[in-house]
């Protein structure tokens, strides 16, 4: 019988938008950093619209005080996932406000720590849930206008979705009051707390940028920035339906999940994309800039009423910042970034049994695949059908949920293409049409030159030496280069020698990391080719350079280590680890050995974002430089809330584990370890 009922009750929160409308809700919420908790006054404004005896809002892990109906005392059962609000509920509009309070597991993050003054809170709610952090809905399909107000530490900055209305201060800490006019799901909804600097812009058609940056990062500012105006610009133009939020902001925060995540008018993204001009050519924000953006329309504007229709999302985001990308860098780039997802997606259809149209489907397909079907569609009935397509799509459904067939419903009406072949062959098939795609692709010379290549494959160097060198010499676009460098990586060193020279000659940074990435075995006759490696504007080429010219060059090492020892590299220090790493393994070089593998050690400590700290282990494992500290640390990762982290650590662990003296040193440090670590230790030893 509790099974049945929990089957019910499950089925009738999945029905609850028949029944209720929730049409706004304000709340008021205070965090505190030490105890790693939420709390917050939350009133809701509804409308019944069938009678019902039971309202349902999702709360995982709260507990709930104050608990009214238009502002009096209610029952209310908390089922530790849910707030159920039991009243015999009539047609009506009606107010439901309460208190609560929560220490949330996940979709709220606290990281660093006011002490070391390095304290930044902020939430992740898609696949996450907001309902982990304030009082809401799991169902994408209940749209809320949301207006918040946030209370903490007046020395920092704190965001939210909206507009900012206004701030106040009382003694120590703040209050800032933001509001939206329009409504949204509840994944969408944010905050960010940190010490920030603000900047703005102003776009053509005067929505203000708000972009944000840690007081530390302001010489940082155009480098991360660089063109967000202007993709801005274009996309509201490209689309066609003016941008829907009153403001647009984007903030960086560290150790965060994913690379962006785009919550209505407030984007957050990975601080690893706050970079100098060097780190600009190897690692920018542009293209998750663009993506993020997109979404404001596709995603935000209009949401996908199921996981099952999730490529509306994903596939229109990564189209139309390629669009974008294409308005900055040219044809021969957006070609070149079609050809190179074609292949994953050729690759990926071997194995792959899941088509889009299926919430379960691989992220490949969501966005690459997806964004495939939008550039099929494009060609197929041309720009000017598929910009009408596309604005009457989110005119009709704006704020509200789509499926697939609302927008081919639009296609039907502006045109005869066949969308019911389209969405077979693209979307419920996870087959490739190989010749269409080659057949598109052979429009730019670029992607045809790509695709050539690609017949080259195996043959013999012999019989297609001259071409690549032609094409080396010539002004092709930089990615069939890079094609041919990489095509070159399995043969003998004498044959393809000189091909190597004319890619170096390029002064190309991609191309000349293709040289330094695929050639770990450098022979003496071209370490002096290889060492101008070290020169190049790429934290990324130099880091490859520096580790195979000091594997293959024993004899240089110190010369190595000299020329490199005031490296740093991206924000996750990762030339300076390396040099750490390198220099206390080079017997000949004169270092305080002692200091620097205190500090390599320091780098894989909790002081670090997760990149720098797994940059620091890797090569502390790497070069047996192994003693407790290392293990507390490594023990420590596994509790990391970022998984790529924690699951590194677990996998290295397990690896260690294979050896009984790494066994027996993982056992000692056992007792000194916190509870959280103590218990992911304990599951791995047994």
């Amino acid at each position: 019988m509790k099974y049945l009922f929990l089957l019910l009750s499950t089925l009738a929160f999945a029905q609850q938008t028949k029944y209720v409308d929730f049409k706004s809700v304000s709340g008021q919420i205070t965090l505190d950093p030490k105890e790693k908790s939420v709390a917050g006054n939350v009133n809701y404004w509804l409308e019944v619209i069938n009678p019902i005896d039971t309202i349902k809002i999702d709360a995982q892990n709260m507990s709930f005080t104050k608990v009214k109906l238009n502002d009096k005392d209610v029952g209310f059962i908390n089922s530790e996932k849910q707030l159920q609000i039991i009243f015999p509920f009539k047609k009506g509009k009606n107010k439901i406000s309460f208190e609560y309070k929560a220490s949330p597991k996940q979709a709220l993050y606290f990281v660093g720590s006011e002490a070391a003054d390095d304290l930044q809170i902020w939430t992740q709610g898609q696949g996450k849930y907001t309902s982990h952090w304030f009082p809401s809905f799991d169902d994408v399909n209940e749209k809320v206008i949301f207006n918040m107000e946030l209370v903490f530490n007046q020395e920092y900055q704190a965001i939210s979705n909206g507009v900012l209305t206004h701030k106040t201060t009382n003694g120590n800490s703040s209050s800032w009051q933001y509001t939206m006019e329009k409504p949204m799901s509840s994944y969408l909804l944010m905050l960010a707390i940190g010490k920030f600097d603000k900047y703005t812009e102003k776009t053509k058609c005067g929505t203000e940028l708000e972009l944000y940056l840690e007081q530390k990062h302001a010489d940082r500012y155009e480098t991360t920035y660089r063109y967000s105006a202007r993709m801005f610009d274009f996309l509201e133009k490209e689309i066609g339906v003016k941008y829907p939020w009153k403001v647009y902001k984007q903030i960086p925060v560290r150790d965060f999940l994913y690379a962006g995540m785009e919550n209505t008018s407030a984007t957050l993204f990975s601080s690893r994309y706050v970079i100098d001009s060097t780190g600009f050519e190897d690692r920018n924000y542009i293209s998750v800039n663009a993506h993020e953006l997109a979404h404001q329309w596709f995603g935000d504007l209009i949401t996908a009423e199921s996981g099952k229709h999730h490529w509306l999302q994903e596939g229109f985001a990564t189209y139309y910042a390629l669009l974008a990308e294409r308005e900055i860098y040219g044809n021969d780039y957006f070609y070149s970034k079609l050809y190179e997802s074609a292949q994953q997606i050729k690759y990926a259809s071997r194995t792959d049994s899941i088509p889009v149209m299926n919430e379960k489907a691989s992220s490949l397909s969501f966005y690459q695949k997806g964004a495939w079907t939008l550039f099929v569609l494009h060609e197929a009935i041309g720009d000017k059908a598929f910009k009408k397509v596309v604005r009457r799509y989110l005119e009709k459904y704006a704020f509200q949920n789509v499926t697939t067939a609302d927008f081919f419903q639009e296609v039907d009406r502006v045109s005869n293409f066949d969308t019911n072949k389209l969405s077979k062959v693209w979307l419920e098939s996870t087959l490739v049409n190989v010749n269409e795609i080659n057949e598109l692709l052979s429009k730019n010379k670029t992607s045809r030159l790509l695709l050539e290549l690609d017949n080259l494959k195996k043959k013999p160097l012999s019989e297609k030496a001259k071409f690549m060198a032609e094409v080396l010499e010539s002004d092709v676009y930089y990615t069939v280069k890079e094609a041919i460098v990489n095509q070159l990586k399995n043969e003998k060193f004498e044959a393809k020698k000189k091909l190597l020279e004319l890619a170096l000659a390029t002064n190309n940074i991609q191309v000349r990391q293709a040289v330094a990435n695929t050639n770990s075995k450098i022979p003496e006759d071209f370490r002096i080719q290889s060492e101008t490696l070290l020169n190049d504007k790429s934290y990324q080429t130099q880091e490859i350079a520096l580790f195979y010219l000091w594997n293959n060059f024993p004899e240089h090492r110190s010369n190595y280590l000299e020329k490199s020892k005031d490296w740093v590299g991206f924000s996750d220090n990762n030339l300076k680890t390396l040099w750490l790493s390198l220099a206390v393994s080079t017997p000949d070089y004169d270092a305080d050995n002692a200091s620097l593998i205190a500090e390599l050690i320091n780098y894989s400590s909790p002081k670090f974002e997760a990149i720098t700290r797994q940059k620091a282990l890797e090569k502390l494992i790497a070069f047996q430089l192994i003693n407790a500290a290392v293990l507390k640390n490594l023990v420590n990762a596994t509790t990391h809330h970022m998984w790529q982290f924690s699951k590194f650590g677990r996998d290295s662990i397990r690896t260690m584990l294979k050896n009984k003296e790494m066994k027996t040193s993982l056992e000692a440090i056992l007792p000194d370890l916190n509870e959280k670590e103590q218990f992911q230790l304990s599951r791995l030893l047994n």
